[in-house]
C-alpha cells in the first residue's frame, strides 16, 4: 500500500505541473515566466519516475511474487502483533497537494499578504528620474510611482495626471490601496508595491482596478517619511491579468 500512495503521487504531482505549465497559464500564479520550461522538465520526469515504478511492481500493484513474496508493499510482521504493514493512514493527506493544483490551482497571492507585508519603499536609483509626458494620462507601475514618489526631490510628478493598475487593499478607517506584488523568483519571496488611494470609495478587496489621479505629496522627498499616494479622479474594475506580477506598462492608445 505504501508503495501505492509513492507511485501515485508522482503521477498526480507531475500531470499536476504538466497542466499548468503546458497547458494553462495558471502557473504564473506561482513563479515568473522563465521558470516554465523547469516546470515542465520536473512534470515530466515525475510522470516517468512514476511509470517506472509503477512498471517495476506490476499491474495491479503488489501481485505476488514468484517467490511466494508480496512485493515492497506488504510488509512481514514487524513484532507488534500485526502481520501487514499499510503505513500510515495520514500518507493519503499528500494526495491533497497534487490533487488540487490539477484540478483547483490556487489563486494568486493578494490582498491578504499586501495587508500584512510592509511596502519597502523602493531604490532610489543612480540617475535622474525621466521627465513625463507633457500632455494626456500617463499610465505607470506601481514600482516607477512609488519611485517617484519617494525619492524624486525634483518633482517630476507634479502637474501629471496617472493611471496605475493593481488590485485593491483595503486598510484601517476606511483606507485602502492599490497594490501590486514583484517576485524574483517565485511566490514565495513576493514583495508589496502600495500606493495609497484617496478621494474614492474602496470596490472589494482583491479587486483588480485603474486608478486614474494626480500625485498626493506626502512626508519630505527623499526621505523614508515620504509615501506614495494619489488623489483619485476616476476607479475604474479591470480583468485580472494573466501574469499579475508583471507591473509593466503597456501603453494605451
Amino acid at each position: 500500500m505504501k508503495r501505492n500512495v509513492q507511485v501515485l503521487l508522482l503521477l498526480f504531482t507531475g500531470v499536476g505541473l504538466l497542466h499548468i505549465a503546458l497547458l494553462t497559464d495558471l502557473y504564473l500564479r506561482y513563479v515568473r515566466p522563465g521558470l516554465r520550461p523547469a516546470l515542465i522538465a520536473s512534470g515530466v520526469v515525475l510522470i516517468l519516475l512514476g511509470a517506472v515504478g509503477a512498471a517495476r511492481d506490476g499491474f495491479p500493484f503488489n501481485r505476488p511474487r514468484p517467490d511466494g513474496g508480496h512485493g515492497p508493499g506488504h510488509d512481514r510482521g514487524d513484532g507488534d502483533g500485526h502481520g501487514h504493514g499499510d503505513g500510515p493512514r495520514i500518507a493519503w493527506l499528500l494526495y491533497v497537494p497534487a490533487l488540487t493544483i490539477l484540478f483547483l490551482a490556487p489563486p494568486a497571492l493578494g490582498s491578504y499578504t499586501a495587508s500584512r507585508d510592509e511596502a519597502k519603499p523602493p531604490s532610489a536609483g543612480d540617475s535622474l528620474f525621466p521627465a513625463l509626458p507633457a500632455r494626456g494620462v500617463v499610465d505607470m507601475s506601481l514600482n516607477d510611482f512609488s519611485s517617484r514618489a519617494v525619492w524624486d526631490t525634483s518633482r517630476t510628478l507634479k502637474g501629471h495626471t496617472v493611471r496605475l493598475t493593481g488590485f485593491v487593499t483595503p486598510g484601517r478607517d476606511g483606507i485602502w490601496y492599490v497594490s501590486r506584488l514583484a517576485i524574483s523568483c517565485c511566490a514565495a519571496d513576493a514583495q508589496v508595491r502600495k500606493v495609497r488611494v484617496h478621494g474614492a470609495a474602496a470596490p472589494p478587496a482583491d479587486a483588480w482596478v485603474s486608478v486614474t489621479g494626480t500625485w498626493h505629496p506626502t512626508g519630505e522627498l527623499g526621505t523614508d517619511g515620504a509615501s506614495p499616494a494619489l488623489d483619485a479622479d476616476t476607479v475604474a474594475r479591470v480583468p485580472a491579468p494573466k501574469d499579475p506580477y508583471n507591473d509593466t506598462v503597456v501603453t494605451r492608445r
